[in-house]
């Protein structure tokens, strides 16, 4: 599990393609790699994958098929940023909403307000997942818990504050990038068992 509080950004330093998965690198600071074990779980732009290597070195991990097409992980190249967060323990402090590392869907930029020291940045969304993304709702945004703003049947809005822009990668998206979200897996359960009650009543 993540909290969604991103911990540093990675840059992608090797790709290396293979039959049915590459194996992707990433230089990370020592801090972040600091006591990293091989198997350790780490959140990638949001997606959780298995660490490797010890940590001494850069950051390894395979990457198969699947998450490749459902992720923005096929895009990368070298020299790609990534945000990184390494999984929470009992002890540790949720300073966002628990998240899992799986992604939902990949989406859209649509549009990018700049304004002095902030964002807006409006993201595209499939239809099926309109009833679990509401105003002052939250999900994560390349593994970035952020809270919904303004909404409408096609789009959200989410307001980029100047920490988040300085400690994510997410100063850097332009317009037509694509992201990966993941619905808070509490907000599914919620609106799924409300569902499932009115369904019942109506019988």
């Amino acid at each position: 599990m993540f909290s969604g509080i991103v911990q540093g950004v990675g840059k992608i330093s090797d790709i290396e393609s293979k039959k049915d998965h590459i194996t992707i690198e990433v230089s990370a600071s020592e801090k972040f790699k600091l006591n990293l074990k091989r198997g350790a779980s780490v959140s990638v732009n949001g997606v959780c994958l298995t660490s490797l290597c010890e940590g001494e070195n850069n950051l390894k991990f395979d990457v198969i098929e699947e998450t490749l097409s459902r992720t923005n992980l096929g895009s990368l190249m070298k020299g790609s940023e990534v945000n990184l967060e390494r999984s929470i323990n009992a002890s540790s402090e949720i300073g966002g909403h628990l998240m899992s590392g799986h992604v939902h869907f990949c989406s859209q930029v649509i549009s990018i307000i700049k304004k002095e020291n902030t964002k807006d940045i409006s993201i595209s969304f499939p239809n099926k997942y309109k009833k679990y993304i509401f105003e002052k709702g939250y999900l994560g945004v390349n593994g970035c818990s952020l809270t919904i703003g303004a909404t409408n049947d096609e789009t959200f809005i989410v307001h980029l504050i100047p920490e988040t822009l300085e400690i994510t990668n997410l100063d850097n998206l332009e317009i037509g990038d694509s992201v990966n979200i993941e619905i808070d897996q509490n907000t599914m359960t919620i609106v799924k068992t409300v569902e499932n009650i009115l369904a019942t009543q109506k019988s």
